[in-house]
């Protein structure tokens, strides 16, 4: 990070800049500028790194709007950049002998993820389930009972 805490320093964004898609600018139609991508990187550390809502970003820093932002954001998840950064960088680490995965912890939980809930009204039955019934059957006319 360069002068501010949540601007990206200049080495930094030579690894992260080939890493974003590339938008051409539409030649019919060309609508506003698209903002800076570095720009739009450091609004998103800035707005991570203070903890304020995407909304409240100040324009006077330069970095567009908290949306603008936020867009770009997703956008950028979606398309595997921070994916790629990481394999980059870690890559880099691991041909320059410092990256001691001896201190690694990998941990996980699975948890069923159920579908829906029982409604709050009905009570799950703590007993056995009663048989079926023998003596009686439902027909389109009504109720036939067995003689027995």
């Amino acid at each position: 990070m360069s002068g501010e805490a949540w601007e990206v320093s200049d080495q930094l964004w030579a690894r992260i800049q080939p890493l974003l898609p590339h938008r051409p600018r539409r030649r019919r139609y060309p609508g506003r500028r698209r903002l800076d991508d570095r720009g739009c990187l450091n609004g998103v550390i800035y707005v991570l790194r203070t903890g304020i809502t995407w909304a409240e970003l100040p324009r006077q820093l330069g970095y567009g709007s908290g949306v603008t932002c936020w867009r770009r954001l997703r956008d950028w998840q979606q398309t595997g950049v921070w994916d790629r950064l990481l394999a980059l960088l870690l890559a880099e680490l691991r041909a320059a002998g410092l990256l001691d995965l001896g201190h690694a912890v990998i941990d996980s939980s699975h948890v069923r993820a159920k579908r829906g809930t029982r409604p709050w009204g009905q009570a799950r039955l703590t007993e056995a389930a009663p048989a079926a019934s023998t003596t009686c059957w439902w027909t389109p006319v009504g109720c036939r009972w067995l003689s027995g």
